[in-house]
């Protein structure tokens, strides 16, 4: 579908509001599970508008339609949806609910599907409506099954076993732990619709969604340690010997909400009012029941990883080490090669042949997420992801940023990497410093155990605000364990995050700068927070891969950045390099050398020189 597609769909949308007498219809981006990536079915937003990316709402009116997208897609948003069919805000600095209290009118009825939105931001747009004199009006039918005529049906992905082994603990021993948490937290009844915490706790995965490794369900799980699992039976197969089900109902999934009532009646159900579904909440309270609104006891357990978990990490990432470096060292060649016979090798061509390197690593199953493959200005675009229509050649006038991760067996890997093969700007070049100073301020940091993210971002945007830039992203976020590459409840951000770090858990920190219309730069590593002395944790690396210094000003750096980068190169060096292709060693042996011969031999060439020291 191209952009001027889109107005049909709004047409016939406006007519279902029309015979529904409604005024309005919010379209959140996600389903019924707050999915960051959705099914094509439940893509309902980028069928409306084009915009393809993982968080936004729409809200059409009779007379115009207007956007909300966070600032990762401030840039790309302007370039999937028609502008003159849809008005661009900011999903948090310009919120929703915000406008409907300023410029929603008296006896406006908006439409939403409550199946789709949190209770939490269900609540906000109810106060943005009543507050300017209109109601938010929960549907009892889904509109794009009326409008949407090639509808995709709903996902039957199989669903696999991960045995006890590979994570640290057997499913009845975590269901036994949290059914405890329920009763220590005054609840009855657990009501888990986050398809990744099912996973975790069931110890399965799935394949409803590429990339995304869960199956979408629901689930009960009583103070009583009783557990009822709503999943469609076919994406287990006949012999259900190989999963741990010993006392767990099975359902299927059109009976939750029926289900939910019967169980909640004149009980305390706990729920995640970030995550549950409004109606989830509705629910509930019609039964007679009351909430218990907490983060789920799931999340918690899931953050904090076993050390089956942990070494797994730790050994998936050093095959995706392998290949990310044989991926680099075969870049630094291809590009030249093809330049000097008057070719270009293009941003498609590149992640493909990434993928093809992690392809021979042992365990690996497929992407974390789609790669950002990025050249000049496409790189703007935190989360651009290259297709036929903007696959762009890279080249070596501006800097070319991957952004890529796999799912393996035994864990989840997500890095990125920044690399310059031309003669960097003077531009360019004070914010690439930058970010790699805020990148080593970060990963060198010791903090009291307890520390939450959002005191700890500061240290990696410090540089960046010194020189008069910025980054509209967090920091960084928990990963999974062969689960979603983003992962709840930790994050790096400017915006509170109340959850404490402590050793075990798993992260990212990934620091960036982002000209619209020229260039990107983003440095990341995942990492594990590890105990450092008595009451104080630090990170440890778990991503291995050479960081390209090409852009930065090495004089620039203090003596303890220079002993981190030295130190961290050294631990990939050694652990990579009788590992990778023996035509990859030389690459790995240069990018890794210590900065000060890096100086040197930059200096020896003269200060032209912008290459691949």
């Amino acid at each position: 579908m191209t952009i001027n597609d889109r107005a049909p769909v709004l047409s016939a949308l406006r007519g279902w509001l029309d015979a529904a007498g409604l005024d309005g219809l919010i379209v959140p981006r996600t389903d019924a599970h707050q999915s960051e990536v959705t099914a094509p079915r439940d893509d309902c937003l980028r069928y409306l508008s084009g915009f393809s990316g993982s968080a936004g709402l729409v809200l059409v009116l009779k007379d115009r339609a207007l956007i909300f997208v966070d600032g990762r897609y401030q840039v790309q948003v302007r370039e999937e949806v028609d502008l003159s069919f849809f008005e661009v805000h900011h999903l948090h600095d310009d919120p929703l609910d915000g406008w409907l209290k300023d410029h929603a009118r008296s006896g406006w009825r908006v439409g939403i599907d409550t199946m789709l939105v949190a209770g939490s931001l269900y609540d906000r747009l109810a106060g943005g409506c009543t507050a300017a004199g209109a109601e938010l009006v929960a549907l009892d039918a889904d509109p794009f099954d009326t409008i949407w005529r090639a509808r995709p049906a709903r996902p039957l992905g199989a669903i696999r076993a991960m045995s006890p082994q590979t994570a640290g603990e057997t499913a009845a021993s975590k269901r036994a732990r949290i059914a405890a948490d329920i009763r220590q937290r005054g609840a009855d009844v657990l009501v888990e619709t986050l398809p990744d915490n099912i996973a975790w706790l069931l110890n399965v995965r799935g394949s409803d969604v590429p990339m995304n490794p869960v199956p979408h369900s629901f689930l009960l799980l009583d103070a009583e340690n009783r557990l009822e699992w709503f999943v469609d039976r076919r994406k287990l197969g006949n012999d259900l010997d190989a999963y741990e089900l010993e006392g767990v109902a099975l359902s299927p999934p059109e009976r939750f909400l029926e289900r939910l009532a019967e169980v909640a009646a004149g009980k305390a159900a706990m729920i995640d009012a970030d995550f549950a579904p409004s109606a989830v909440q509705a629910r509930i309270y019609a039964a007679g029941g009351r909430l218990v609104p907490q983060t789920s006891p799931i999340t918690l357990a899931k953050a904090l990883k076993t050390q089956a978990e942990l070494q797994g990490y730790r050994d998936c990432h050093l095959e995706d080490g392998i290949a990310v470096t044989d991926f680099l060292a075969w870049l630094s060649l291809e590009i030249p090669a093809r330049q000097a016979s008057a070719g270009s090798l293009t941003e498609l061509q590149a992640e493909a042949q990434l993928l093809a390197f992690r392809q021979e690593r042992p365990g690996f199953l497929e992407p974390s997420f789609r790669t950002i493959s990025a050249a000049g200005a496409n790189a703007a675009m935190c989360h651009y992801a290259a297709s036929e229509e903007t696959d762009a050649p890279i080249g070596t006038a501006a800097p070319y940023l991957v952004d890529s991760g796999g799912q393996y067996g035994n864990g989840t890997t997500d890095l990125t990497r920044t690399v310059m093969l031309g003669t960097p700007t003077a531009e360019m070049t004070v914010a690439y410093t930058a970010v790699l100073k805020g990148f080593v301020s970060l990963m060198s940091a010791r903090f009291p155990a307890g520390t939450q993210g959002h005191q700890l971002d500061a240290f990696a945007r410090r540089p960046l605000w010194e020189v008069g830039l910025d980054y509209d992203h967090g920091t960084g976020h928990s990963v999974g364990h062969n689960l979603l590459v983003h992962e709840y409840p930790h994050r790096f951000d400017r915006k509170p995050n109340l959850h404490a770090f402590e050793p075990g858990n798993i992260m990212t920190v990934e620091p960036g700068y982002y000209k619209q219309g020229a260039f990107g730069m983003r440095i990341e590593n995942q990492v594990e927070v590890v105990a450092d002395g008595v009451g104080f944790c630090r990170f440890a690396s778990l991503t291995l891969a050479p960081i390209d210094l090409a852009m930065a000003d090495l004089d620039a750096l203090t003596p303890p950045e220079v002993a981190f980068l030295d130190g961290y190169h050294a631990v990939v060096r050694a652990s990579l390099l009788e590992q990778v292709r023996p035509q990859t060693r030389a690459f790995l042996l240069s990018q890794t050398r210590p900065v000060a011969e890096q100086q040197e031999a930059r200096s020896s060439i003269g200060p032209a020189s912008g290459g691949s020291a």
